[in-house]
Protein backbone atom coordinates (compact mmCIF):
# COMPACT_ATOMS: atom_id res chain seq x y z
CA UNK A 1 0.00 0.00 0.00
CA UNK A 2 1.05 3.36 -0.52
CA UNK A 3 1.69 6.15 1.61
CA UNK A 4 -0.22 9.44 1.26
CA UNK A 5 1.56 11.93 0.09
CA UNK A 6 3.40 14.66 2.41
CA UNK A 7 4.71 17.79 1.50
CA UNK A 8 6.62 18.76 4.51
CA UNK A 9 8.13 15.07 4.09
CA UNK A 10 7.62 14.42 0.57
CA UNK A 11 9.99 11.04 0.11
CA UNK A 12 8.82 10.36 3.80
CA UNK A 13 12.59 10.14 5.00
CA UNK A 14 12.15 11.97 7.88
CA UNK A 15 9.50 9.23 9.24
CA UNK A 16 11.53 6.70 8.05
CA UNK A 17 14.61 7.80 9.92
CA UNK A 18 12.40 7.00 13.25
CA UNK A 19 11.57 3.19 11.99
CA UNK A 20 15.06 2.28 11.22
CA UNK A 21 16.71 0.24 14.24
CA UNK A 22 19.90 1.24 15.91
CA UNK A 23 20.06 5.00 13.69
CA UNK A 24 22.94 6.97 14.64
CA UNK A 25 23.31 10.85 14.73
CA UNK A 26 25.21 10.67 11.51
CA UNK A 27 23.15 8.71 9.59
CA UNK A 28 20.31 10.81 10.64
CA UNK A 29 22.35 13.92 9.76
CA UNK A 30 22.93 12.87 6.50
CA UNK A 31 18.79 12.07 5.68
CA UNK A 32 18.41 15.14 7.47
CA UNK A 33 20.49 17.38 4.86
CA UNK A 34 18.62 14.97 2.03
CA UNK A 35 15.24 16.41 3.14
CA UNK A 36 16.63 20.06 3.37
CA UNK A 37 17.92 19.80 0.07
CA UNK A 38 15.04 18.23 -1.55
CA UNK A 39 12.15 20.21 0.51
CA UNK A 40 10.36 23.56 -1.07
CA UNK A 41 11.60 26.01 1.32
CA UNK A 42 8.57 28.21 1.98
CA UNK A 43 8.94 32.28 2.76
CA UNK A 44 9.95 31.96 6.27
CA UNK A 45 12.31 29.07 5.71
CA UNK A 46 12.46 25.59 7.04
CA UNK A 47 11.65 26.73 11.07
CA UNK A 48 7.88 26.15 10.31
CA UNK A 49 8.39 22.72 8.72
CA UNK A 50 11.23 21.61 11.33
CA UNK A 51 8.74 22.73 14.15
CA UNK A 52 5.62 20.61 12.23
CA UNK A 53 8.11 17.54 12.50
CA UNK A 54 9.06 17.49 15.67
CA UNK A 55 5.50 17.81 16.78
CA UNK A 56 4.58 14.70 14.52
CA UNK A 57 7.28 12.69 15.79
CA UNK A 58 9.73 14.25 18.30
CA UNK A 59 7.00 14.15 21.21
CA UNK A 60 6.28 10.57 21.00
CA UNK A 61 10.50 9.61 20.27
CA UNK A 62 12.30 12.43 22.81
CA UNK A 63 15.65 10.82 22.52
CA UNK A 64 15.93 9.36 19.13
CA UNK A 65 18.72 10.93 17.23
CA UNK A 66 17.10 12.41 14.93
CA UNK A 67 14.90 14.55 17.05
CA UNK A 68 18.49 15.98 18.26
CA UNK A 69 19.24 17.00 14.46
CA UNK A 70 15.96 18.43 14.20
CA UNK A 71 16.49 20.52 17.17
CA UNK A 72 19.68 21.10 16.02
CA UNK A 73 18.22 22.62 12.88
CA UNK A 74 15.68 24.93 14.53
CA UNK A 75 19.14 26.76 17.04
CA UNK A 76 20.04 29.88 15.38
CA UNK A 77 23.44 29.60 13.43
CA UNK A 78 26.32 30.55 15.38
CA UNK A 79 27.93 34.16 14.65
CA UNK A 80 31.06 34.46 13.08
CA UNK A 81 31.19 37.63 13.22
CA UNK A 82 32.81 39.81 10.31
CA UNK A 83 34.93 38.24 7.67
CA UNK A 84 36.51 41.61 6.60
CA UNK A 85 36.83 42.98 3.56
CA UNK A 86 38.17 45.85 1.76
CA UNK A 87 37.15 48.60 4.61
CA UNK A 88 38.94 45.77 7.28
CA UNK A 89 42.26 46.06 5.13
CA UNK A 90 41.66 50.04 4.24
CA UNK A 91 42.08 52.09 7.19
Amino acid sequence: MRKPFDPIDPKGMIAESYVIDGIDAGQCRSIFLDWALSTEIGPNGTAPLITELLTRHGQANPSHPMTEVLREGLACPARTGRRGGRASRVG
